[in-house]
């Protein structure tokens, strides 16, 4: 005949149903299949090679970006200048290390603040708790979805962008807000702001996806029946559920986002001179008309193809590393 067990036993076997696997090994196994992928490595050695230099950016420059050098305009490559100069004798190679920043400084700002902070926080509160939330949110997230995106981003910075450096120039003998008027930290703002709608509801909705299949898990169960509040179920069981497909949308918003700021400085909305950015510095050379622009590109292409080139680095490379990580971290794919 069995023995019944003891309160304290049933506690622990109770428990035992709400344990999750941990992901260290998980994501050991991730690491070693992505080793496997040559492809995948070669993206994510070009996106460090990419992000060292702009983020080192005040040590990689040979020149200030700003500096100009009219005795020599437009000159080609050589131990001076590695990539040449443009047409105001700005050293281009340093305005690319710089142009690479600001991109970084956009991209990451925007994904950590909508898709990983806001994307996740509002998905999981969407899912898990259902009702008003719920309707709330998904009913927020179309509105802003169906709005074309580059309107969107248009009116938020033709509006945000006056309104802010008014409030600048109304506390002008505030130490801390000139100086960040004068520092062009206004661009980065409005920006972050711009793209902010653009890349919360995609990350939103995937996570509530994720959520509403794990809210009725029985481990779920388990712990709602055993009394764990809502705060702990989110944290401890849904958080490490969802932090997968997370790392994919991360991945491919990286260079969704890294291409909207490019497009966005081109069309004189985005960064503004004369802190540098690579759509900044395509825009000026495409800018050119008639015979000026013939001769450049036909003379100097290397103005346009150093930060071309480095977009579509940036851009193909988080494609790539972000198509090898939905194929490890799908279950579905594996």
């Amino acid at each position: 005949m069995d023995q019944p067990q003891s309160p304290a036993t049933a506690r622990v076997e109770a428990s035992d149903l709400l344990d999750v696997e941990a992901p260290d090994s998980f994501f050991r196994h991730a690491w070693t299949e992505l080793r496997k992928r040559k492809l995948a490595l070669f993206a994510v050695c070009v996106l460090l090679i990419l992000y060292t230099l702009g983020i080192l950016a005040p040590l990689v420059a040979t020149h200030d970006y700003s500096e100009t050098n009219l005795v020599k305009t437009q000159a080609g490559p050589d131990a001076e200048n590695w990539l040449g100069t443009d047409r105001l004798g700005r050293d281009i190679f340093s305005r690319v290390v710089w142009g690479i920043q600001t991109t970084i400084i956009l991209t990451v700002v925007t994904i950590l603040t909508a898709s990983v902070f806001l994307g996740l926080a509002l998905g999981m509160a969407a899912g898990y708790l259902r009702g008003v939330v719920d309707i709330i949110t998904m009913r927020a997230g179309e509105v802003v979805a169906v709005v074309p995106d580059f309107l969107l981003v248009l009116i938020i910075a033709a509006t945000v962008r006056p309104r802010i450096k008014e409030f600048g120039y109304w506390l002008e003998d505030n130490t801390f807000i000139s100086g960040v008027n004068s520092s062009g930290a206004v661009d980065y703002i409005v920006l972050g702001l711009a793209f902010l709608p653009l890349s919360w509801f995609g990350a939103m909705r995937l996570i509530r996806g994720q959520t509403l299949a794990i809210r009725d898990a029985p481990y779920v169960d388990a712990a709602r029946s055993m009394g764990v509040g809502t705060p702990t179920i989110l944290l401890r069981h849904v958080l490490p559920n969802v932090i997968t497909p997370l790392i994919v949308s991360v991945s491919f918003g990286m260079g969704a986002v890294a291409l909207g700021e490019v497009v966005a400085s081109f069309f004189g909305i985005g960064v503004q001179p004369p802190r540098p950015s690579l759509g900044v510095m395509i825009g000026d050379v495409t800018a050119r008309t008639g015979s000026a622009a013939v001769e450049t590109l036909r003379s100097h292409p290397e103005q346009l193809l150093s930060p071309i080139v480095v977009v579509w680095l940036m851009i193909f490379c988080w494609n790539i590393l972000g198509d090898a990580l939905n194929d490890i971290l799908n279950p579905r794919a594996r």
